[in-house]
């Protein structure tokens, strides 16, 4: 039986919203029978190499949450491999993204590893992966020849080369701002002075009384400082520079793969002609819309941000939707298969494990109040 909290129904809610709308201007423009059409005239022997890319970059993640997963444990590929495709499976089917606090559930009762020190695990990926993402974009927009004359609408937004030039900066100086704030994070004295500042921060409101104040320092205050610490302890659990730098190497291999997926299968569909550095720059956006709210799978952002980096590069809507729309499955379907086989495999129940996720992480934010 699945049983579903206000949070996660809250985040389905938010998530179809955004789906929704993204959908909306995604195809608003694109004839359904022309998009079938169009589908059928593609080569499909160029999917079997992109998802052969996507496997790859599947099993690198495996090996790089190994390495984050060695100071705490060491753990065999098989030990990672289950967990790992089970989390991904959940978020695919699953709304609120509960599949990444699922993986250190299943670590918790499967090998006894803390339930926060596999979360802080976690936590760890993704920052290898927003630095690895942030560090292309950066590089890329440096290499690649965008149209001066460019000027795209997509649904109310209005794209021109002034608007790309002004994400180029304010990514530069986004990644810059990351960084300093990951090295104040992790380093143990600094965090401790921005903890103690965010906790007196409520004194500032001078208006207020007390009892608001400790609700303020009870509540938003120490959920962000409980945020600051999961951060430092994902990076505290890589003490050793070797493996830092093994994490950040296989993070930017993932996200190459990643990118011949869709590079290679770009090949089978007519009037599309993009290089490897363009369709990183789509994989990029790809990856911006969907870290907005989205229903499982992050169908409809997904969508919405391929056809909008393909427009970019001169790309049609129709041709666009098309290519997006088979990359995307190409990425799910496979996760959904090997998540649930490894759930057969191991003997976990996926519900369960949500479930249980979900209560030891409210059990360690209590902790931390």
């Amino acid at each position: 039986m699945i049983i579903f909290n206000t949070k996660i129904i809250l985040s389905l809610i938010i998530g179809l919203l955004f789906s929704g709308i993204a959908l909306y201007f995604t195809f608003i423009n694109i004839p359904l029978e022309g998009l079938t059409e169009y589908i059928t005239t593609i080569n499909h022997w160029w999917i079997l190499p992109s998802l052969v890319f996507a496997l790859i970059s599947l099993v690198l993640r495996v090996i790089r949450w190994q390495v984050i997963l060695k100071p705490v444990r060491k753990t065999g590929f098989r030990q990672a491999f289950h967990p790992l495709m089970i989390g991904f499976m959940i978020n695919c089917v699953f709304p609120g993204r509960v599949g990444e606090i699922a993986r250190p559930a299943i670590l918790y009762k499967r090998d006894g590893i803390e339930f926060s020190k596999g979360l802080a695990t976690v936590v760890a990926e993704r920052i290898f992966d927003l630095i690895a993402l942030f560090v292309s974009f950066i590089c890329i927009l440096m290499c690649i020849d965008i149209n001066r004359d460019l000027d795209i609408t997509f649904g109310e937004y209005h794209l021109t080369t002034s608007t790309l030039n002004t994400i180029w900066a304010t990514t530069l100086a986004t990644s810059i701002i990351l960084i300093g704030m990951i090295l104040a994070i992790i380093i143990s004295r600094s965090r401790s002075m921005i903890s103690r500042t965010i906790m007196r921060s409520p004194d500032m409101l001078i208006f207020a009384d007390n009892h608001i104040k400790e609700k303020l320092r009870a509540g938003i205050c120490a959920k962000i400082v409980h945020v600051l610490n999961n951060i430092a302890h994902g990076f505290e659990v890589l003490r050793n520079p070797k493996d830092i730098v093994l994490c950040l190497l296989h993070s930017f291999l993932i996200w190459g793969l990643v990118v011949l997926s869709l590079y290679v299968l770009a090949f089978g569909y007519p009037g599309i002609s993009i290089s490897f550095f363009e369709a990183y720059t789509v994989e990029i956006i790809i990856c911006f819309f969907i870290m907005l709210p989205s229903v499982p799978g992050y169908w409809g952002l997904w969508e919405a941000g391929g056809v909008f980096g393909l427009l970019i590069f001169g790309i049609p809507a129709k041709e666009a939707a098309g290519l997006i729309l088979i990359y995307h499955l190409i990425h799910v379907i496979p996760v959904i298969i090997i998540g649930i086989g490894s759930a057969m495999i191991t003997g976990v129940n996926i519900f369960q494990s949500s479930r249980n996720g979900e209560k030891a992480l409210h059990i360690q934010e209590e902790q931390n109040k």
